[in-house]
């Protein structure tokens, strides 16, 4: 049963089973791993890229969407612990940063081997999103607008748009990630533990040094906040070369 969980749940485009550490990725509300794939050809030998495949889409488009927060986490959790013979770093954008940094916690709590560094992209710190500039639609919003959102911040590529079925299915999915979303609730004083990387786009939602502040303030660890060019999803060049920012080591502090 565990072997046919993680076969599905995680996605590795290019299996190197020898590689010294794994890139574990989280994927962002409505998305998964496509978004990630072509990193693979980009990471250094001795790095594995593998992607976290979230329930009701791809591979694991016949199970059911998670029903909340917890449970989606919970999921990861399970398919993380299967990666966790090798050295990995997590690395989520989005709601997949809190995810990372919600999945670390829990990994720590359960003594489970936690990532040597966790990188999170495109996010508010967890305990301030519900302050954040409200971009993000609500899971209630009608399908028009959360196609003009698709659209507005590149979710929905044309060749979706232009295909009713397709475009009907990223809005189910889109939808189902919301409501999850929406059922987060942070806990007061979750810290981590290991290295933590911030990346925000300098035209992103809220401004940067409040976002490196705010997740500066949840780890106990090396610590390094990182602005970049572009806005959410930063720009095209800038996603390809995210995974360098991955495998870098986080600095140690100077005090």
């Amino acid at each position: 049963m565990r072997t046919e969980f993680t076969a599905a749940a995680v996605h590795r485009p290019r299996p190197r089973p020898h590689a010294d550490r794994v890139l574990v990725c989280l994927s962002y509300c409505g998305g998964g791993t496509a978004p990630f794939r072509r990193w693979a050809t980009t990471l250094p030998d001795d790095v594995e890229l593998a992607l976290i495949c979230y329930p009701g889409r791809e591979a694991r488009f016949t199970t059911p969407f998670a029903r909340d927060w917890v449970a989606l986490r919970d999921d990861v959790v399970r398919a993380i612990r299967g990666l966790a013979d090798r050295p990995y770093i997590l690395f989520g954008h989005s709601m997949g940063s809190w995810m990372a940094f919600e999945t670390t916690t829990q990994l720590e709590r359960l003594g489970v081997t936690p990532p040597s560094a966790l990188v999170v992209s495109g996010g508010v710190a967890p305990h301030r999103r519900r302050e954040s500039g409200g971009h993000v639609p609500r899971s209630d919003d009608s399908d028009h607008a959360l196609v003009r959102w698709m659209r507005e911040f590149g979710q929905m590529t044309a060749v979706v748009a232009n295909e009713p079925e397709l475009v009907k299915l990223a809005v189910e999915l889109l939808r189902a990630d919301l409501a999850v979303s929406e059922s987060y609730r942070f806990v007061e004083g979750s810290r981590v533990s290991v290295p933590l990387r911030v990346l925000y786009g300098a035209e992103d939602s809220e401004p940067f040094d409040r976002v490196e502040e705010h997740w500066r303030s949840l780890a106990d660890g090396e610590f390094e906040a990182v602005e970049l060019p572009g806005g959410h999803f930063y720009t095209p060049e800038v996603w390809s070369g995210l995974p360098q920012w991955c495998v870098l080591p986080v600095p140690r502090a100077v005090h």
